[in-house]
């Protein structure tokens, strides 16, 4: 009997708790716009490919763009199997603005020293081309987590784990359920409360995969990707949300992609 009075109480604290902080952040969170992310992609079939795009991105397009403003870039590779034929390095830009965003090519191609330094890159003939193709994701972030938070992890770089979840919705009015739960539910709520170092969680506003979010959460290894996710599926936070009618079948699919960060990324 008292065990169930603790859960409840818990239950009791944390929805409650989730409504307090809803009215009381909504003069904040009308005052701190949503940052747009770029996720783009480098989809490689040989290492001589990543090595090209690998010193491209470490010796000119990082260097560029925060000569422009846009820092706390993210860089990332799947921890695949080394017999993997195709390899892909991920990039992660925040931005500000659309605006921001458009403006970056032009403002590159005047800048001399990104030009010299990513010649090889950019001046790839077309029966050696550096990349397979380039996929490329727009994505907004929630209004509960407005700007990127960049992991404060300091172990191994190799050894860490960057989860990238995508989940889709059958349709639109069920993918904005979803979104929902994740802000005015709680979710979002329970992973910072449970330490999951989330870096963004962010609807996708174009990409090849529509109605979509993503969202990234970090963890110092494989084991502790797993303690905390068992931990996640036993809260009682989280059974009472899931049991909620309304939040009911609201994910069509599911991608988990495993990845860790380059020495060159900034975190």
């Amino acid at each position: 009997m008292k065990k169930s009075t603790s859960v409840l109480f818990a239950l009791v604290f944390f929805f409650s708790a989730i409504a307090f902080s809803q009215t009381a952040t909504l003069t904040k969170k009308s005052k701190q716009s949503s940052q747009l992310y770029q996720l783009k992609t480098y989809v490689l079939h040989s290492v001589m490919q990543e090595q090209i795009v690998d010193n491209y991105l470490k010796d000119a397009y990082l260097p560029a763009l925060k000569k422009i403003g846009i820092t706390t870039i993210g860089v990332f590779k799947p921890k695949t199997n080394p017999t993997d034929s195709i390899k892909k390095i991920i990039v992660l830009l925040p931005l500000q603005s659309m605006e921001q965003f458009l403006s970056i090519e032009s403002k590159l191609n005047t800048d001399k020293s990104y030009l010299t330094s990513g010649k090889t890159y950019l001046e790839a003939v077309y029966n050696q081309p550096p990349y397979v193709r380039i996929e490329s994701i727009i994505l907004k972030a929630f209004v509960d987590h407005p700007k990127l938070n960049p992991t404060p992890l300091r172990n191994s770089r190799a050894n860490r784990v960057y989860e990238l979840r995508s989940y889709e919705s059958a349709t639109e009015a069920i993918y904005k359920n979803k979104v929902t739960m994740f802000n005015d539910g709680g979710e979002i709520k329970l992973f910072d409360l449970l330490g999951f170092n989330a870096v963004f969680y962010a609807e996708v506003i174009s990409g090849p995969k529509m109605p979509n979010l993503m969202y990234m959460t970090t963890f110092e290894n494989q084991e502790s990707r797993e303690e905390h996710w068992k931990s996640f599926v036993a809260s009682p936070e989280w059974k009472a949300l899931i049991a909620m009618e309304k939040y009911k079948n609201n994910i069509s699919h599911m991608d988990i992609l495993f990845l860790y960060p380059t020495d060159y990324s900034d975190y």
